[in-house]
């Protein structure tokens, strides 16, 4: 169950944690300790804190998709035929393993989606096959990325 944080005030401490974590995230507490002069058990408190208070949620292994085959990213924007179908849609888009980020958006877009394929064909079947029909999806817009220039998390 996921708490409200908005009265949490993170600290500099925190801060210092989680800015070590988001450049590694498979550092240990310890390593993490030592460099903040505390000792491992308070980080563990306090990384234990910022997930219970869903600030934080686990940690990911980042693959880079060219390296491994997938060499289209597109952005998709969706109109849906009615608002009221969006949970429906993204039930379904949830689906397609080529989806791998969705806003519900203002706008002339209903939802705009990030998909990754191999090539062109994969991403003319995705689109074709996959997004374009199911139920409440009007019609869609693609663009194409040439080049992804910048990617990072916030600053803290």
């Amino acid at each position: 169950m996921e708490k409200n944080y908005s009265n949490y005030d993170l600290d500099n401490l925190d801060v210092q944690i989680l800015s070590i974590l988001m450049e590694d995230a498979s550092i240990p507490y310890t390593e993490i300790a030592k460099k903040l002069i505390v000792s491992g058990g308070t980080i563990h408190v306090r990384m234990k804190k910022m997930e219970e208070l869903g600030i934080i949620h686990g940690s990911n292994l980042i693959i880079n998709p060219q390296k491994v085959g997938f060499d289209i990213t597109a952005f998709l924007g969706i109109y849906l035929e009615k608002g009221s179908q969006y949970s429906d849609a993204v039930a379904q888009l949830k689906n397609i393993k080529e989806v791998v980020e969705l806003h519900y958006c203002t706008g002339q877009y209903s939802m705009f989606a990030k998909i990754i394929c191999r090539d062109t064909a994969h991403l003319r079947k995705v689109l074709n096959e996959d997004i374009q029909g199911l139920k409440g999806i009007q019609r869609t817009e693609t663009i194409i990325s040439l080049e992804e220039s910048i990617k990072r998390q916030i600053t803290l």
